[in-house]
């Protein structure tokens, strides 16, 4: 069975190659940074205040920095919304206490609970279910007073907001399942909700004063063990904090972020999961399902030793903002 399949991938790759169809996602569109108004974090400027908050409501971006589109093999067009998705509040970690692996039962629960059935269908066919934890560094925000809707869409309109530095960890295998469905984007969000699955900084900056389109200028800095895995300027998103807003207004007309609610803005390049456009491509072309995607993606992950483990240690530094330490635990009491 297994040397069909790589001799139909083989044919298909060869059919795509004489036919000269595209196996780069995105081609057509490449993303460019977005306009800021860039805000740095020196005297006079702003303050630096401790993060004390337990929000209500996460929301996190997706695909907003042109290299981890890339890297994932995601497609970018500039007249849709980039992926939108709530984290759970049990997820929020401002104490630095260590990050529990998920086990076999807590992923089931897990799938279970995004899709009625799919948890039985996990622990059916798949004997091996690794959780493949990933890092992704990133910049967050809170809001520091209602944000006025009737206003945002004015580019001269600056909400109030304050930045700190996460690390919104993902269980991947649950991230995967999402492949090919209708909202797709909420297993994004139920991968990423695992208790104390955001670590974030104890520090908080606010500028003096709040600038339409501005950003704070930072380099997110990823270590694994003292690798660095990710490190990229802040001002190479493509997107500003007020678009993000709109973009947050229009998934959740009925719940939109409030005083005190977190924005995450997410993570560039250089996360464990890797994903080359052909083969993105390929899989599309042959049409399989999302069960057989994932069934390949935990093949691929035993031999990627980017994931992390128990007893990995994950450092994200923002610069002004400081840094936020995690060590990777096994699951357990």
């Amino acid at each position: 069975m297994k040397r069909r399949i790589r001799y139909l991938i083989a044919f298909a790759a060869w059919c795509c190659a004489v036919s000269g169809c595209s196996f780069v996602a995105g081609k057509q569109h490449q993303p460019q940074p977005a306009d800021f108004a860039c805000l740095e974090a020196r005297e006079g400027a702003g303050r630096l205040v401790p993060l004390e908050l337990r929000p209500k409501n996460i929301y996190g971006m997706g695909l907003t920095y042109a290299t981890h589109i890339r890297e994932t093999a995601s497609r970018f067009d500039p007249h849709e919304a980039p992926p939108v998705f709530r984290k759970q509040s049990v997820s929020w970690n401002p104490s630095g206490r260590p990050v529990r692996l998920p086990d076999r039962q807590a992923l089931i629960a897990c799938a279970e609970s995004v899709e009625p059935g799919l948890g039985k269908r996990l622990d059916k066919d798949f004997k091996e279910l690794p959780a493949l934890l990933d890092y992704e560094g990133e910049l967050g925000f809170v809001l520091l007073e209602d944000v006025d809707w009737k206003k945002v869409r004015d580019p001269s309109y600056a909400p109030a907001i304050g930045y700190f530095v996460a690390n919104d960890i993902s269980a991947r295998t649950i991230a995967a399942l999402g492949e090919g469905m209708d909202g797709r984007y909420a297993y994004w969000g139920a991968s990423k909700s695992f208790d104390g699955f955001l670590p974030a900084g104890r520090m908080m900056w606010v500028p003096d004063t709040h600038r339409p389109d501005a950003i704070l200028s930072a380099v997110i800095t990823t270590r694994v063990n003292g690798e660095v895995r990710q490190r990229q300027s802040t001002t190479d998103m493509i997107y500003t904090p007020r678009q993000m807003l709109i973009f947050i207004a229009q998934k959740y007309p009925q719940d939109l972020p409030r005083k005190g609610d977190v924005v995450l803005t997410g993570t560039p390049s250089g996360v464990a999961l890797r994903i080359p456009g052909w083969k993105a491509a390929l899989s599309d072309t042959l049409r399989l399902d999302r069960f057989t995607k994932l069934g390949f993606l935990i093949r691929a992950g035993r031999k990627n030793p980017r994931f992390l483990k128990p007893g990995d240690i994950v450092e994200v530094s923002g610069g002004p903002l400081g840094e936020v330490r995690t060590e990777i635990a096994e699951n357990g009491p």
